[in-house]
Protein backbone atom coordinates (compact mmCIF):
# COMPACT_ATOMS: atom_id res chain seq x y z
CA UNK A 1 0.00 0.00 0.00
CA UNK A 2 1.03 3.54 -0.98
CA UNK A 3 0.17 6.69 0.83
CA UNK A 4 0.86 10.12 -0.91
CA UNK A 5 1.32 12.88 1.81
CA UNK A 6 1.20 16.28 0.31
CA UNK A 7 2.48 19.00 3.14
CA UNK A 8 2.84 22.42 2.79
CA UNK A 9 5.45 22.93 6.08
CA UNK A 10 2.26 25.16 7.95
CA UNK A 11 1.46 24.27 11.15
CA UNK A 12 -0.87 21.46 10.27
CA UNK A 13 2.23 19.25 8.67
CA UNK A 14 3.08 17.51 12.13
CA UNK A 15 -0.25 16.34 12.73
CA UNK A 16 -0.70 15.68 9.08
CA UNK A 17 2.54 13.48 9.16
CA UNK A 18 1.39 11.83 13.00
CA UNK A 19 -1.54 10.46 11.32
CA UNK A 20 -0.17 9.63 8.38
CA UNK A 21 2.81 7.70 10.48
CA UNK A 22 -0.08 5.73 12.52
CA UNK A 23 -2.08 4.78 9.40
CA UNK A 24 1.19 3.42 7.37
CA UNK A 25 1.81 1.81 11.04
CA UNK A 26 -1.14 0.16 11.07
CA UNK A 27 -0.92 -0.84 6.98
CA UNK A 28 2.29 -1.64 6.76
CA UNK A 29 2.20 1.00 3.78
CA UNK A 30 4.64 3.16 2.29
CA UNK A 31 4.75 6.90 2.68
CA UNK A 32 5.33 9.39 -0.05
CA UNK A 33 5.98 12.70 1.14
CA UNK A 34 5.29 15.10 -1.67
CA UNK A 35 5.54 18.86 -1.44
CA UNK A 36 4.93 21.35 -4.32
CA UNK A 37 6.36 24.30 -4.54
CA UNK A 38 5.12 27.21 -6.82
CA UNK A 39 5.94 27.47 -10.46
CA UNK A 40 8.57 30.13 -11.44
CA UNK A 41 7.98 33.34 -10.82
CA UNK A 42 5.24 34.32 -14.09
CA UNK A 43 6.80 37.84 -15.38
CA UNK A 44 8.52 38.78 -18.10
CA UNK A 45 12.38 38.27 -18.57
CA UNK A 46 11.90 35.50 -15.65
CA UNK A 47 14.62 33.45 -18.04
CA UNK A 48 17.06 36.17 -18.86
CA UNK A 49 15.75 38.23 -15.60
CA UNK A 50 17.44 39.57 -12.27
CA UNK A 51 19.77 36.95 -10.60
CA UNK A 52 18.96 38.09 -7.52
CA UNK A 53 15.68 36.81 -7.99
CA UNK A 54 16.43 33.33 -9.48
CA UNK A 55 19.14 32.86 -6.73
CA UNK A 56 16.08 33.47 -4.00
CA UNK A 57 13.99 31.42 -5.49
CA UNK A 58 16.63 28.84 -5.12
CA UNK A 59 17.05 29.91 -1.59
CA UNK A 60 13.62 28.72 -1.04
CA UNK A 61 13.77 25.34 -3.02
CA UNK A 62 16.84 24.44 -1.16
CA UNK A 63 15.29 25.28 2.33
CA UNK A 64 12.16 23.12 1.67
CA UNK A 65 14.24 20.21 0.21
CA UNK A 66 16.31 19.73 3.35
CA UNK A 67 12.74 20.44 5.39
CA UNK A 68 11.15 17.32 3.31
CA UNK A 69 14.14 15.57 3.98
CA UNK A 70 14.36 15.78 7.09
CA UNK A 71 10.65 14.82 7.84
CA UNK A 72 11.03 11.80 6.07
CA UNK A 73 14.39 11.14 7.50
CA UNK A 74 12.28 11.66 11.08
CA UNK A 75 9.75 8.71 9.85
CA UNK A 76 12.22 6.41 8.51
CA UNK A 77 13.68 6.47 12.07
CA UNK A 78 10.47 5.54 13.25
CA UNK A 79 11.04 2.34 11.02
CA UNK A 80 8.75 3.72 8.34
CA UNK A 81 9.40 3.65 4.86
CA UNK A 82 9.21 7.29 3.82
CA UNK A 83 10.26 8.63 0.38
CA UNK A 84 10.49 12.84 0.17
CA UNK A 85 9.47 14.12 -3.00
CA UNK A 86 9.77 17.89 -4.11
CA UNK A 87 8.24 19.09 -7.65
CA UNK A 88 7.34 22.51 -9.02
CA UNK A 89 3.80 23.31 -10.37
CA UNK A 90 0.32 24.01 -9.55
CA UNK A 91 -0.31 22.43 -6.23
CA UNK A 92 -3.45 20.28 -7.23
CA UNK A 93 -3.04 19.24 -10.49
CA UNK A 94 0.19 18.19 -9.27
CA UNK A 95 -0.92 16.15 -6.54
CA UNK A 96 -3.49 14.28 -8.49
CA UNK A 97 -0.73 13.74 -11.26
CA UNK A 98 1.42 12.37 -8.94
CA UNK A 99 -0.84 10.19 -6.66
CA UNK A 100 -1.39 8.86 -10.46
CA UNK A 101 1.66 8.18 -10.90
CA UNK A 102 2.60 6.30 -8.18
CA UNK A 103 -0.29 4.64 -8.31
CA UNK A 104 -1.23 5.99 -4.06
CA UNK A 105 -3.68 4.28 -2.41
CA UNK A 106 -4.53 6.75 -0.44
CA UNK A 107 -3.53 10.77 0.11
CA UNK A 108 -3.54 11.87 3.35
CA UNK A 109 -3.77 15.79 3.50
CA UNK A 110 -4.16 18.42 5.68
CA UNK A 111 -7.61 20.57 6.07
CA UNK A 112 -6.40 24.34 6.48
CA UNK A 113 -10.58 25.21 7.77
CA UNK A 114 -10.50 28.81 6.13
CA UNK A 115 -14.15 28.64 5.65
CA UNK A 116 -16.38 29.07 2.84
CA UNK A 117 -15.77 32.51 1.88
CA UNK A 118 -11.88 32.08 1.69
CA UNK A 119 -12.47 29.05 -0.61
CA UNK A 120 -15.19 31.10 -2.47
CA UNK A 121 -12.63 33.91 -3.13
CA UNK A 122 -9.32 31.96 -2.70
CA UNK A 123 -10.25 28.12 -3.98
CA UNK A 124 -9.41 25.60 -2.05
CA UNK A 125 -6.59 22.89 -2.66
CA UNK A 126 -8.38 20.63 -0.33
CA UNK A 127 -10.89 20.88 -2.52
CA UNK A 128 -9.61 20.67 -6.01
CA UNK A 129 -7.91 17.20 -4.82
CA UNK A 130 -10.92 15.62 -3.40
CA UNK A 131 -13.05 16.15 -6.11
CA UNK A 132 -10.50 15.08 -8.57
CA UNK A 133 -8.58 11.89 -6.61
CA UNK A 134 -9.56 8.43 -8.00
CA UNK A 135 -8.48 7.42 -4.59
CA UNK A 136 -9.65 7.78 -1.13
CA UNK A 137 -8.65 10.96 0.47
CA UNK A 138 -7.87 11.06 4.07
CA UNK A 139 -8.22 14.46 5.60
CA UNK A 140 -6.70 15.86 8.65
CA UNK A 141 -8.03 18.38 10.31
CA UNK A 142 -5.55 21.24 11.18
CA UNK A 143 -7.26 21.82 14.75
CA UNK A 144 -7.72 20.09 17.76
Amino acid sequence: MRLLVPIDFSPATGRTLAVAARFARDTGASLWLLHVAEPDPAFVGWDAGSASVRDQVAQVMRREHRELQAHADALREQGLDATALLLQGPVAATILAEAERLHADTLVMASHGHGAMFDLLVGSIGQAVLRGSKVPVLVVPARD
